[in-house]
């Protein structure tokens, strides 16, 4: 469980620490919460999220974001939903709406057409992190679009540009559903698939960058030596991120507030 740290800055892999629910914190010290867990989340995502209905911080009179604890656990829970069941926003919302009554309620799963069932196991019951289903290691078009909440139409727009593409022998992986729903989240900005083709460059040119220095490890015959090499890489790539995501801001001149 998630828990805001009673004083000093907050550090990464604070859950389960002693908290105080009544000490309200930054959507900076949210993102530092959130993201051993969450690597992907952004502060774009969380006031998207908030945007959404689907979390309410409190505001301070200059305009800043309060979150509480339970504030973080939501999200928390919401960003599990996404994540490892690929559920709607509007279906998450529902789930948690039905929380709050203090009804008891199970995971629904996307079928074909996209809308939402209660699965067969009864196993996976909302909060129950422990029992929670893993992700899996591929998902079909139709869960895809649902994960998305996005048409055919779109998802082929986004293939058309490189954005997203299935495997070579068939579905799409995890992290195509987070692109889609990137590239989700912005074009409600009003940014299209073709605005989006210079960061596909960039992070292919980043992608190379990472791979040339791993290669040399992954070529070694000690098997301790390779299996370095893949936390390098992913070590690597979260610094990347990171470091790409700093710049923009930095460009921007937006600070987490």
């Amino acid at each position: 469980m998630l828990r805001i740290p009673t004083g000093g800055a907050p550090k990464s892999g604070t859950a389960g620490s002693a908290g105080s629910a009544g000490r309200l914190v930054s959507i900076g010290t949210v993102l530092t919460l959130l993201r051993d867990e969450f690597p992907e989340v952004t502060i774009s995502k969380i006031r998207f999220l908030e945007a959404e209905g689907l979390v309410e911080p409190r505001r301070t009179p200059s305009g800043y974001r309060k979150f509480s604890t339970e504030d973080v656990e939501r999200l928390a829970r919401i960003l599990r939903l996404q994540r490892d069941h690929y559920l709607p926003l509007k279906v998450i919302r529902e789930q948690l709406d039905a929380l709050a009554r203090g009804e008891q309620i199970r995971i629904p799963a996307p079928t074909a057409n996209g809308d939402c069932v209660d699965p067969a196991s009864p196993s996976a019951v909302y909060g129950e992190v422990g029992r929670e289903r893993a992700a899996p290691a591929r998902v079909g078009r139709a869960e895809l679009l649902a994960a998305a909440e996005v048409d055919e139409a779109q998802l082929a727009e986004w293939e058309s540009y490189g954005l997203i593409g299935e495997a070579p022998d068939g579905g799409f992986d995890a992290e195509a559903v987070t692109v889609a729903r990137l590239v989700a989240d912005l074009g409600r900005f009003g940014l299209e698939p073709r605005h989006l083709r210079a960061m596909k460059a960039a992070a292919d040119r980043e992608a190379g960058l990472v791979e040339q220095v791993v290669a040399p490890l992954r070529r070694h015959r000690n098997p301790q030596t390779r299996a370095h090499a893949e936390a390098t890489l992913k070590e690597l790539a979260g610094l990347s991120v990171r470091l790409h995501e700093a710049l923009v801001q930095t460009a921007l001149g937006v600070r987490p507030r």
